[in-house]
């Protein structure tokens, strides 16, 4: 499954984030990857795409940050997925 993640750091601080991240590195668990991010200009919000088995792993990595972080998920499907899904009502 793919998810759109957006985190707002909480305070509009992103620091707090990276300093955990150079620190620990993106505690990811089993079955939870990471496909790419993108960072606002004002460094106040981070859009993430994250691959995984099931919701219950992306909770799990989310819980290691949510001190720092607050998050927006949002299910998604890939260009394709989308064509085939729709193919049969085209």
């Amino acid at each position: 499954m793919l998810f759109v993640v957006i985190e707002h750091y909480r305070n509009g601080d992103p620091l707090p984030v990276y300093r955990r991240l150079r620190e620990r590195g993106r505690q990811m668990p089993s079955g939870v990857a990471y496909r790419g991010s993108w960072i606002t200009e004002d460094l106040g919000h981070c859009y993430q795409v994250m691959e995984c088995d099931t919701r219950a792993g992306l909770d799990r990595w989310m819980a290691q940050w949510n001190d720092l972080v607050a998050f927006e998920v949002i299910p998604v499907m890939t260009s394709d997925q989308a064509q085939q899904k729709l193919a049969p009502r085209l």
